[in-house]
């Protein structure tokens, strides 16, 4: 059964850290691209940042940039999304995607767009707040 689930999020402060991991099941995580996206309350759900098959340069949206850092442990089949300096603007719900065709893997880790053939997981809650 293929499964992609989140962990990793909970409560921070402003400034605080938190480390998000993405366990894949089901499939080889060495084939795919993954994503995380979030969609804070009363938004749309935005890409944040892209990891693809190739270990190439990740991407990342303006608003993380600097702050995120994804990375993969294709042994593990799990992905990480490390997030230094949170502040309430991250607080979300943020989901990992994945995607292994090359068209799908251009348009989500070139443009952070969500396409129709993401696996998606359940998702996890991070609250940024004092």
């Amino acid at each position: 059964q293929v499964q992609l689930v989140e962990s990793g999020g909970g409560l921070a402060q402003p400034g605080g850290s938190l480390r998000l991991s993405c366990a894949v099941a089901g499939f080889t995580l060495y084939y795919y691209a993954i994503g995380w996206f979030r969609q804070a309350p009363g938004k749309e759900r935005e890409g944040v940042s892209c990891i693809d098959d190739n270990n190439s340069v990740p991407t990342y949206a303006d608003s993380v940039k600097g702050r995120f850092t994804i990375s993969r442990d294709n042994a593990k089949n799990t992905v990480y999304l490390q997030m230094n300096s949170l502040t309430p603007e991250d607080t979300a719900v943020y989901y990992c995607a994945a995607v292994q065709d090359a068209i799908s893997v251009q348009a989500m880790c070139n443009g952070l767009r969500e396409v129709d053939t993401i696996l998606w997981g359940k998702g996890t809650l991070v609250t940024v707040s004092s």
